[in-house]
């Protein structure tokens, strides 16, 4: 069997819609934490954001209907957020197309 990569720096990103899409979710066999989360408006109107953090089959919000303006970003987590194996998080927009999420993240063998 092979053997996992102790650290893994990993980032994410996502052109978010209306749709809540999962931005990432943690392997099988890894802790992740989340250095650092970015969310950009690149469209022509104001939009809401929400971001879930989810375990098993709770849902916990990050953020809720935060707004991000025109020409502008939103930094959702202001510290870091760790996530256990088969964790994720999901992320949805009020406007299709306007928002873009980044996540930078490390990965540790459990």
């Amino acid at each position: 069997m092979a053997q996992l990569a102790l650290n893994r720096f990993q980032t994410e990103t996502l052109e978010v819609t209306t749709s809540e899409q999962t931005v990432y979710t943690t392997p099988t066999g890894y802790t992740a934490i989340v250095l650092y989360a970015h969310i950009t408006n690149h469209g022509s109107v104001s939009s809401t954001v929400t971001m879930k953090h989810i375990r098993s089959s709770t849902e916990t919000e990050i953020i809720n209907d935060a707004n991000v303006p025109i020409n502008d970003a939103l930094v959702p987590i202001t510290g870091k957020l760790v996530l256990e194996t088969n964790d994720s998080i999901k992320i949805s927009s009020s406007d299709d197309n306007t928002l873009k999420v980044i996540l930078s993240i490390l990965e540790t063998a459990n």
